[in-house]
């Protein structure tokens, strides 16, 4: 029985922490061979961490990437390495693997497929690879590849797989959205299907900027068999036996797969690296892990939970105030806060005004009570009346409107923003993808702060999450009230009129920006304005959706759980008179 032991490592990189990230792959080295295992693989760029964006422009960054990886290699004694780096060759940066066997350098792979779409910049970077090898250690004949090299069809793995390969060991640092593990499953199993071939993936954990990596390594054998799954949101060295002989036995019984691929892409050359390296054995039975997958409520929860946490952790920020109206949306981030923090480092601040009504004071002090976090409250009444004073003259003749209730949002971002300043905590903006997405919100005001923790996330899973949560061992942390009460807009008092039913999912939805079906919708760049019209409602609703969502989705970092996530996967322009939806 040819049996291979393979570690995945499932690790949380930090970008150019690159001595932190090197000590973390040498302990899982380590642990990998004493556990038997012939190989271990590390995520796409795990060196440097991903993505490392203009620090790729440095030339020095690049060097020390590809030093740091020659440091490794003496650690490698009796195992294989995937090592993920930035490799500076002949004037070029590239994405690339070194494989280390048995404590030498044995060769080095250059992604291929560079993707420049969504939130991925790759050819703004790297110059793409062209060799494909294939390692031969012993009897075992392994390929080595780089995420987007497997998303389609054809090269580099139709070679692989032509030039005897068993199996594929695919790096990756994949981000995270709403429904992404399904689609990375269906991928994988094709690609192992289709050539035959064992495919082992492991991918990244953990928050950086707007993205989040989910984890959740797979491994699927040559007939499309899941043969395990690492835990998504966590840290872990997952180990699986893969047995080669079924690989070798399934070619043998359907070889008309292997026509297909010669036909195909015959014409590519496989490069052959051989190394004297005898893998351990494995014990039996079979390692085989399959972690849970979660459910969609819990999915999103842990992504944003674990989003906030590495944002503060990565960016030295220990503690975090929150604005608590005593409404769903800060609430929720609040509960997020105390997941991901701790509720000793997270202070919430009740700051009532002359629209906050009594209920609302009551909730936002039940919610801090629950959660056990420090609560404080600074009244805003006097900043107002003071700030309407001052511009009195100015406004003379005009009725009193908009312009003064969003005063109070504004006095209360200057709170938030003095007590961030006196002590040195992140202020966690609370905004929804609801409100920020069609300007229901207030600059200066709810929008202020160093992290939005839940701008991605429409009105209605808002809900959905939070009720999830209430669920939990250890009883509902959010009020009861919160969660029941019609939802208010944190721009100004009174809620206008349908438009909180409209957020809530419940009744009319006049201006057809409901969380769930639209955002999607617009997600996927649909036609907002033709459907906009045909249900009757008047001209300018989208346009104005999309202007508001080119200027808000800029104001501060948020995690991206949807597919099309708002800040860095919607590069808008700030100035433009384009008003078009579709096309």
């Amino acid at each position: 029985m040819r049996t291979v032991r393979v570690a995945l490592a499932q690790v949380n990189p930090t970008i150019g922490d690159i001595a932190g990230n090197v000590r973390c792959m040498l302990e899982r080295i380590e642990e990998a061979r004493a556990a038997g295992a012939g190989i271990v693989a590390f995520p796409e760029l795990c060196v440097t961490g991903y993505p490392p964006e203009d620090l790729l422009l440095r030339r020095a960054f690049c060097e020390a990437s590809r030093e740091a990886v020659a440091g490794m290699t003496g650690a490698t004694a009796g195992i294989v390495a995937v090592v993920g780096f930035v490799d500076w060759h002949r004037g070029d940066a590239y994405n690339a693997a070194a494989i280390l066997v048995d404590g030498r350098w044995v060769d080095t792979y250059h992604k291929q497929r560079l993707p420049n779409y969504g939130v991925f910049d790759e050819e703004r970077y790297f110059a793409p690879g062209h060799r494909v090898p294939v390692y031969r250690a012993g009897d075992v004949l392994f390929g080595v590849s780089i995420c987007e090299d497997i998303w389609y069809p054809g090269l580099p793995l139709d070679a692989m797989a032509l030039g005897g390969a068993e199996l594929c060991v695919n790096i990756n640092a994949s981000p995270y959205h709403r429904g992404r593990l399904w689609s990375r499953s269906r991928m994988i199993a094709t690609r192992a299907a289709d050539n035959l071939i064992a495919v082992a993936y492991v991918n990244a954990v953990g928050g950086q900027d707007e993205l989040v990596f989910d984890g959740g390594s797979l491994v699927f054998d040559a007939e499309c068999l899941l043969i395990a799954r690492g835990p998504q949101f966590e840290e872990a060295l997952m180990f699986v036996d893969i047995d080669l002989v079924e690989v070798a036995q399934r070619r043998l019984h359907d070889p008309p797969p292997r026509v297909e691929l010669r036909e195909r892409d015959g014409h590519a050359a496989v490069e052959y690296v051989d190394r004297e390296f005898a893998f351990p054995e494995t014990s039996l039975p079979l390692l085989r892990p399959v972690a849970d997958a979660l459910p969609d409520e819990e999915e999103v929860w842990r992504a944003l939970v674990l989003a906030t946490k590495d944002y503060l952790r990565k960016t030295g920020f220990q503690k975090a105030v929150i604005g608590l109206s005593g409404g769903i949306d800060s609430s929720v981030v609040a509960a997020i806060a105390v997941d991901a923090i701790g509720a000793e480092n997270v202070a919430g601040v009740s700051m009532p005004s002359r629209y906050s009504s009594g209920h609302s004071r009551d909730d936002a002090k039940d919610l801090a009570d629950r959660l056990g976090i420090r609560y404080l409250s600074i009244p805003i009444e006097p900043a107002h009346q003071a700030m309407l004073e001052m511009v009195a003259d100015a406004f003379e003749g005009s009725e009193p409107g908009t312009a003064e209730e969003n005063l109070q949002a504004r006095q209360r971002g200057n709170v938030l923003m003095t007590l961030s300043n006196k002590f040195g905590w992140i202020v966690l903006t609370t905004g929804n993808k609801s409100e920020m997405a069609t300007g229901y919100a207030t600059l200066y005001g709810d929008m202020a702060g160093g992290y939005a923790v839940i701008k991605d996330v429409p009105k209605t899973l808002v809900y959905r999450i939070s009720e999830w949560r209430n669920r939990q061992p250890g009883g509902a942390v959010i009020p009861e009230d919160v969660i029941t009460k019609p939802p208010g807009g944190a721009a100004a008092g009174p809620v206008r009129p349908g438009f909180a039913a409209a957020l809530r999912g419940a009744g009319p939805d006049p201006r057809g920006v409901r969380g769930g079906r639209s955002h999607l919708r617009r997600d996927r760049g649909d036609g907002v304005r033709r459907r906009h019209r045909a249900a009757g409602h008047r001209d300018g609703g989208p346009e104005r959706v999309q202007a508001a969502a080119g200027g808000a989705w800029g104001e501060d970092h948020a995690a991206g759980v949807r597919a099309r996530a708002g800040g860095r996967d919607r590069r808008l322009p700030l100035a433009s008179r384009w008003r078009g939806v579709d096309g």
